[in-house]
């Protein structure tokens, strides 16, 4: 069984990259489990907290589960073009310590959505020199950037066929390229 660890970049209870990601849940390719993460109990990061009491339980958590798992995929929303700061902060986070190396040659795919009509286009880009400097390996078989996503979300759930098939193919493409 591949397990691919899913998480998103938003704490808002209605996000759609969170919606993205449980329909992630019923649309994965036959062999493939997503297995949902959490960042909202990750605290800001700082060094002298992590001195004084050491990695916080929701990044060892994190940390666990990305070292368990055979790929990442991050649903990231977009603020001000570019990527949340409370996500690039868990993977700051993420990113200390022992656990840290587990994202060392770790598949990772990168989707997203948002109101506006450019999906995430630009926080995408963004998350490359991060995923870089992580030593990751992106994948770039495919783009997943759903534009307007109040109008294919509807309570928390992704209602568009349309683009509940791209994602379908999508996690396809993605699982089979590692």
């Amino acid at each position: 069984m591949t397990t691919i660890l899913g998480l998103s970049g938003s704490l808002r209870k209605a996000s759609f990259n969170s919606a993205l990601l449980r329909a992630s849940l019923d649309l994965a390719p036959d062999g493939v489990t997503v297995e949902i993460g959490s960042i909202a109990d990750v605290p800001l990061y700082n060094a002298d907290d992590e001195a004084r009491d050491g990695l916080p339980a929701a990044v060892q958590i994190l940390q666990q589960q990305l070292a368990t798992a055979d790929a990442l995929l991050l649903a990231t929303p977009e603020y001000n073009n570019g990527i949340p700061g409370v996500f690039k902060n868990a993977l700051d986070w993420m990113s200390r310590g022992e656990g840290g190396t587990a994202f060392r040659g770790k598949p990772v795919a990168v989707i997203g959505a948002s109101p506006g009509g450019f999906g995430t286009t630009l926080a995408q880009a963004h998350w490359l020199p991060i995923l870089r400097t992580l030593g990751t390996r992106p994948w770039f078989g495919a783009k997943l950037m759903v534009s307007r996503a109040g109008a294919v979300i509807e309570d928390g759930e992704l209602k568009d066929e349309k683009i509940r098939a791209q994602l379908r193919d999508f996690l396809a493409g993605f699982a089979a390229s590692f």
